[in-house]
């Protein structure tokens, strides 16, 4: 094997990503934070539902802080998914595939994420 055909080794840590790939990742970890945490969402519903009792100390058990950030991560996952997902199918309908625009609605998605976390973080606390 000669110098031309060896392997390349690709430092992940000195690539720049374009705002598009950035958002196509982070929708796929917001996925992937849904699924992990959907049992603790069942676990709440399945409780608040059994009986005024058991709501009245899911509600006061949900007011620690290690409960609360766990659903706070849950509902800012699901709805970043939510906006990267109709970004993703707006696309693929054919709308905003130019690289300007593109890379404009992704910097909107992360602004609309980062307001949608500090009212969640406010609502949950």
């Amino acid at each position: 094997m000669d110098a031309k055909n060896r392997p390349v080794f690709l430092d992940l840590t000195k690539m720049r990503f374009p705002p598009m790939a950035i958002i196509s990742i982070m929708h796929r970890i917001s996925g992937v934070f849904l699924f992990l945490l959907l049992p603790f969402v069942l676990y709440l519903l399945h409780g608040s539902l059994a009986s005024a009792a058991e709501f009245d100390a899911m509600k006061q058990w949900l007011s620690s802080p290690i409960p609360a950030f766990v659903m706070w991560v849950f509902v800012c996952s699901a709805a970043f998914h939510l906006f990267a997902g109709i970004r993703h199918m707006v696309m693929d309908l054919g709308f905003g595939e130019h690289l300007c625009t593109a890379k404009w609605s992704a910097y909107f998605l992360l602004l609309l994420e980062i307001i949608v976390m500090i009212f969640v973080g406010v609502w949950l606390w």
